[in-house]
């Protein structure tokens, strides 16, 4: 907690900005409305999605893992925190890569790399919430009913986002304390009639038995751990729909990166002391559903199914709003096609419809593993940015984004191994999605580049980065 409590300090920097008086909008986000956002995406998919993933490799340390994937994520935040504080905007990440490395396919390349990233986080979620649902019932053809209730689910957040900020922030907020409540619950009810027997093995990983396997295993394990709070980065994409943006877009990052880290542990340990390893990986996409038969009987199946479905339904709808956002912003930057004109919210329409085909095509581990290896490589082009061009125009500390760019590192190239032996088409997909991005972005600035060389990128600012020129 004392990163957290370092950044607090970074925020009192701004604390005084003139823009802070502004009156409340009418139809703008408040803090709580973006911190329920920003935890509906983490909490949405971090814990019932990856509980499972993460014990597999990491054995019976996973609950460590999420605690040191916190320590890694607050110091990741720290460059969103400053790049939020001066230049608050809807295109939050893009509008961040696009002053670091300028217009061009570079910037385009690495913002739509986010864009991806974020919705395929939609589609675990979706997939999470059809694998949960699903427990409460005798059926059979699971592959087939799993992708359809994700895609129903997909089709509700369409919805929802279609109505507007207020009934999102509003669905947001009163979902967000229903989970948390919740989820508090079964922490606590856990951990107190927990045994804690598998603690004296803490440190075994199935099938391993060398401290170098070991200690290898648990590094690639941060990279799912790190996902779980990915949710984090969609918060800077609220600039321009959240009330004084310069002091609530980062104060909502903190406060969401808190609240899931305390979250995320007690349920780990939760789960571990009332489950082995090796029952928590066979229910590994309903790892928390097995957990709760110990702790509240018959009861904890319809529990921790209705909160699951709480708490992924609130995801849905919160990265729904982040990401549809970003991706009109990437085409009023002319990183993309004009979608105005073409029918009503194009760019939710597309983010929806990108994310229902992949609920269909993969499963929830590949999900996971490819978005992972999207948000490692997007986060570190972020803190190469905030280093090489920006860190005197924000006032960063250049040490701090080195260090994330480090963690990064290792932790992405533990991770790629890992999957080199156990699973190559998530490498092969990765790599083959990377280049479909980086193509496709370089023909698409050609239609707007002149004979000598220009590329014509004006745009017109939003609201809050505009004021964040000022």
């Amino acid at each position: 907690m004392f990163t957290t409590c370092y950044y607090l300090l970074v925020l009192g920097d701004h604390a005084t900005d003139t823009h802070i008086m502004e009156d409340k909008p009418a139809n703008k986000l408040s803090l709580l409305g973006s911190v329920s956002l920003g935890t509906g995406v983490m909490i949405g998919a971090g814990i019932f999605a990856l509980m499972g993933q993460v014990a597999a490799l990491a054995g019976n340390l996973f609950p460590l893992a999420f605690l040191v994937a916190a320590v890694v994520v607050g110091l990741s935040s720290y460059s969103y925190i400053r790049l939020s504080n001066a230049y608050p905007s809807s295109g939050g990440v893009a509008s961040y890569l696009r002053r670091a490395y300028g217009p061009g396919t570079l910037a385009g390349s690495l913002s739509l790399l986010m864009y991806v990233s974020m919705v395929i986080a939609e589609s675990l979620v979706a997939r999470t919430f059809g694998a949960y649902t699903l427990r409460l019932f005798t059926a059979e053809n699971l592959s087939v009913l799993v992708p359809a209730l994700g895609v129903g689910l997909l089709a509700f957040a369409y919805v929802i986002n279609i109505a507007g900020n207020k009934i999102i922030g509003s669905t947001a907020t009163a979902m967000a304390i229903i989970k948390i409540l919740g989820i508090a619950l079964f922490a606590i009810a856990g951990i107190a009639v927990a045994n804690f027997t598998s603690l004296d093995n803490w440190g075994y990983v199935a099938g391993s038995s060398e401290s170098a396997s070991v200690t290898y295993s648990f590094v690639a394990a941060l990279a799912l751990s790190i996902l779980a709070y990915k949710g984090f980065t969609t918060i800077a994409n609220q600039g321009g729909d959240i009330v004084n943006p310069h002091r609530n877009v980062g104060r909502a990052i903190i406060i969401s990166i808190a609240i899931c880290t305390v979250i995320y542990v007690a349920l780990a340990l939760a789960v571990s002391g009332n489950l082995s390893v090796q029952e928590i990986v066979v229910a590994q996409n309903y790892a928390l559903a097995e957990a709760a038969k110990p702790v509240f009987g018959d009861f904890g199946l319809w529990f921790t199914v209705l909160l699951a479905i709480v708490a992924t339904v609130s995801g849905i709808i919160a990265s729904v709003f982040s990401a549809s956002r970003l991706l009109a912003m990437l085409s009023r930057m002319k990183q993309l096609p004009d979608f105005s004109g073409h029918f009503k919210s194009p760019a939710l329409i597309y983010t929806i419809l990108l994310a229902m085909t992949l609920t269909i095509l993969f499963d929830l581990s590949r999900i996971a593993a490819i978005g992972a290896i999207y948000y490692l490589i997007m986060d570190m082009s972020v803190h190469w940015g905030v280093f090489r061009r920006l860190r005197q125009e924000i006032g960063a500390n250049p040490i701090i984004p080195l260090v994330a760019i480090l963690f990064d590192i290792v932790i992405l190239a533990a991770f790629l191994s890992q999957k080199f032996q156990d699973d190559r088409l998530v490498l092969i997909v990765s790599l083959v999605g990377l280049i479909l991005i980086v193509v496709t972005q370089r023909l698409f600035m050609l239609t707007h580049t002149d004979r000598d060389g220009t590329m014509h990128m004006e745009m017109e600012m939003d609201e809050g980065e505009s004021e964040g020129n000022k």
